[in-house]
């Protein structure tokens, strides 16, 4: 795994996700009920797991089958899916570069950059979190959720390493005054309700079923559920819960391609759908 296919350095610190931690010359995380320890060389990805001590715990019990004979887990497939390994990188930078002259100027500065492919919930409640707020205050944010809601992994250096919190977990009547003492402010309120609606009115498997949505084919209201929704469905149905706004890249779209340009701090409703067709 070259660097020019995967640079973790870049890929984990550009604010996708908010849980990796940089200790000495590993990233480590917590992940679907276990410890998750990466480290890269200009030619490999190297990755170390670390157990639980008691998996029958945790909400959801990872995958590992022990036999006398063979110790198999699904680690190395997690990991292929989490950074969307079947995708060749490189031959999407040169049509990107052929296509867009100003991704082929920004590209060499930032090769190796892939898109995470993160648990639903667990990007929902982080971007609920990142309203008004910069990639340091974020991460501490979602560390004091994990650690008072999620269930404890192990332990790094002595350090308590605990899992993302479950829906279920955060639909305590407490919850949102205890994440207000905790310094969440405002997000509290939408961390609590989002929570009770996903854990307590949705299917299991709603939040999953808004991912890869497409833009054509039927719409898909805000309270159904699909396989495969459109790009303005899955919007509309994340617009549905408390603290989830019309977030686009506006500072992108205006700075390097002169989208939508205006005097307005924010864009109009038709500059969102025009980004909608871009985008999705």
């Amino acid at each position: 795994m070259s660097l020019s296919e995967l640079c973790i350095d870049t890929t984990l610190r550009c604010g996708q996700s908010f849980r990796w931690r940089k200790i000495s010359d590993e990233w480590t995380c917590t992940l679907q009920g276990r410890i998750l320890s990466l480290r890269q060389d200009p030619s490999h990805l190297h990755y170390r797991v670390t157990w639980p001590e008691y998996q029958d715990a945790l909400p959801t019990p990872p995958t590992r089958r022990v036999t006398d004979e063979l110790n198999q887990d699904d680690t190395e497939e997690l990991v292929r899916r989490y950074f969307s390994l079947n995708l060749d990188l490189g031959a999407l930078y040169d049509q990107w570069s052929k296509s867009d002259p100003n991704f082929q100027k920004k590209a060499p500065e930032f090769k190796g950059v892939r898109i995470l492919s993160q648990d639903a919930w667990e990007a929902l409640i982080c971007f609920i979190c990142s309203s008004n707020n910069n990639i340091s205050r974020i991460s501490q944010m979602v560390h004091k959720l994990c650690n008072h809601y999620g269930p404890l992994i192990g332990y790094i250096d002595g350090e308590p390493m605990h899992d993302f919190p479950t829906p279920k977990s955060l639909t305590g009547k407490n919850v949102e005054s205890h994440l207000r003492e905790l310094g969440f402010g405002y997000r509290a309120k939408y961390i609590a309700n989002t929570a009770r609606v996903v854990a307590l009115e949705k299917p299991s498997s709603w939040l999953e079923s808004l991912r890869n949505p497409r833009h054509s084919g039927p719409g898909l209201s805000s309270s159904a559920g699909s396989s495969n929704p459109t790009y303005k469905g899955a919007h509309e149905a994340l617009l549905s819960l408390t603290g989830v706004g019309p977030k686009v890249a506006d500072c992108i779209a205006q700075r390097d391609y002169k989208f939508g340009k205006s005097k307005a701090k924010t864009f109009n409703k038709a500059m969102m759908g025009a980004l909608g067709v871009v985008y999705g």
